[in-house]
């Protein structure tokens, strides 16, 4: 147990000590305001060059890409039907489209796919 405690401890003093380098070793010692600004051919910028981002639209892509995902794993079920038995093959896919079908419902219910209020 002493062992496993040591180990712990050390393990998290060298983490401190690389990120503590890692911090120190990365500031940048001249902070040039030319540098920070956005560039627009040498004029001064007449508005903000960083445009606000659409929360909505993120979580609307970010379900997408988790159904996009599901879809895949969906796929290869129609190809196993002949290898596997019957029972267990309608039980999985019953099963993972439940939970497909439980998770959009509650998204739906929750309102994220609402795309304006």
């Amino acid at each position: 147990m002493l062992f496993i405690i040591t180990i712990s401890f050390l393990t998290f003093l060298i983490a401190c000590i690389v990120m503590l380098l890692s911090s120190v070793l990365a500031k940048k010692t001249i902070i040039d305001r030319e540098k920070n600004s956005p560039y627009e051919c040498g004029f001064d910028p007449k508005k903000s060059a960083r445009l606000p981002f659409s929360l909505r639209f993120f979580l609307i892509a970010l379900i997408f890409l988790i159904f996009d995902v599901e879809i895949t794993l969906l796929l290869p079920v129609a190809s196993i039907f002949n290898i596997t038995n019957t029972f267990s093959w309608i039980f999985t896919t019953f099963m993972f489209l439940l939970i497909l079908l439980l998770g959009l419902y509650y998204e739906w219910s929750q309102g994220a796919l609402e795309w304006s209020e």
